[in-house]
This record gives structure tokens, C-alpha cells and sequence, in this order.
């Protein structure tokens, strides 16, 4: 009797990028301008706020990759959409 071939698939290869629980990009970018913020005014009050900011915007992050864990590329991809697409194409296309 032959035996069923088996092929594994391995969850690096498909699981999504994430960091802190939350897409990648966007927490980096966060932790940039927040950190921006900190250090570019000195001072011990906006230290505690460029940090309240940071943890607040990565919790809210990882509700949203909870939800869906490429939830900013669908976003942007469904703002590319058109709103209108005619039947007929024509040379006088519109940008």
C-alpha cells in the first residue's frame, strides 16, 4: 500500500509580519514620531505624553490586526478604487 504523500507547510511562510502584535510598518512609523516628538522638545511632560501617545496607538493597532492583520493594505488598496468604471474603453483616459 502506497502511503499519502505529505507535504508540509510551514506558518513562517504564511502567518503575517507582525510587530507587538500589530502590523510591522505601522508601528514602527508610530514609535518614529512619537519618539520624534520626545526628543525633539526636551521636556519631562512631553516625554510622558510621546509615550501615553505610543502605547495608546499600539493597543489600538493590535485591535485592528486582531480583526484583520493586513488592515491598512486593504485600506489603501480600497482608496485606489475608482468609483466609477466605464464599459467602453476609450484613448482619452482619465489619470
Amino acid at each position: 500500500m502506497d502511503k499519502i504523500r505529505e507535504i508540509p507547510i510551514r506558518r513562517s511562510l504564511h502567518r503575517s509580519n507582525l510587530l507587538l502584535g500589530a502590523e510591522r510598518e505601522l508601528v514602527l512609523l508610530t514609535g518614529l514620531m512619537s519618539f520624534t516628538l520626545i526628543f525633539s522638545s526636551m521636556s519631562v511632560m512631553v516625554m510622558v505624553i510621546g509615550i501615553g501617545i505610543w502605547f495608546a496607538i499600539t493597543a489600538i493597532l493590535r485591535l485592528m490586526a486582531k480583526f484583520d492583520p493586513v488592515l491598512s493594505k486593504i485600506y489603501i488598496r480600497h482608496i485606489k478604487y475608482r468609483a466609477y468604471y466605464p464599459a467602453k474603453s476609450t484613448p482619452f483616459r482619465e489619470g
